[in-house]
């Protein structure tokens, strides 16, 4: 039998993909790669608009291309979006290659009302704190690439990230108040944020892994 692709990054596809508001028309992968959360979208989305910076990763990924994609060649802080233009926003292990909170103050412009930005990053460990769940990614990493097939990366790396998972989380909430933070097993957190009032920002069920 065939196994799953698999890797830290794809495992977290699912999560996004759930987050998706309901009768969402427009939807924008920030750091796309080679497109395999882009095409996750648009089982979700009318319309899922990918954008990468590097010009090789993005041309793989719009040699398979779907009905519904426009794949973008450009930088988050500088291409002209329309803001409030986008239901939802995501990104995966990209914001740890910009400036983070010009980053997320960016993708939050460009969130209509009610809509929902979702960042699954990583970040540097540090504290004691961050012991548990290092050793719990590697030992899950251990058994996902037993029963999964493991994928490698297509884009560029950035290494070591720049910022701790607590300076990633205090920028986080500094810049998008209400924000949901939660650290995640695999060497990963994710950031998920709804432009609305903060009295009504509410929580989502979750995986811990």
């Amino acid at each position: 039998m065939d196994r799953a692709p698999w890797s830290h990054n794809l495992h977290y596809h699912r999560l996004i993909v759930g987050l998706v508001p309901e009768g969402c028309r427009r939807a924008l992968d920030v750091g796309c790669g080679e497109g395999r959360l882009a095409r996750d979208l648009r089982t979700r989305a009318g319309h899922v608009t990918a954008l990468d910076r590097h010009a090789p990763t993005l041309a793989r990924a719009a040699a398979d291309d779907g009905d519904g994609i426009a794949w973008v060649l450009g930088d988050l802080l500088s291409h002209p979006f329309v803001p409030e233009s986008f239901d939802l926003v995501a990104s995966v292990a990209t914001l740890h290659h910009m400036d983070t909170a010009a980053a997320l103050a960016r993708m939050g412009s460009l969130v209509r009302p009610g809509g929902t930005l979702v960042v699954v990053g990583l970040a540097r460990a540090r504290s004691v704190a961050d012991i548990p769940y290092e050793l719990a990614g590697l030992a899950l990493t251990r058994v996902y690439n037993r029963i999964r097939r493991p994928v490698a990366v297509g884009a560029p790396v950035v290494w070591p990230p720049p910022l701790t998972y607590g300076q990633t989380r205090a920028a986080a909430q500094a810049t998008l108040p209400g924000v949901d933070y939660r650290r995640r097993a695999l060497h990963r957190y994710t950031l998920v944020w709804t432009k609305r009032p903060p009295h009504q920002l509410g929580h989502y069920g979750s995986d811990r892994t």
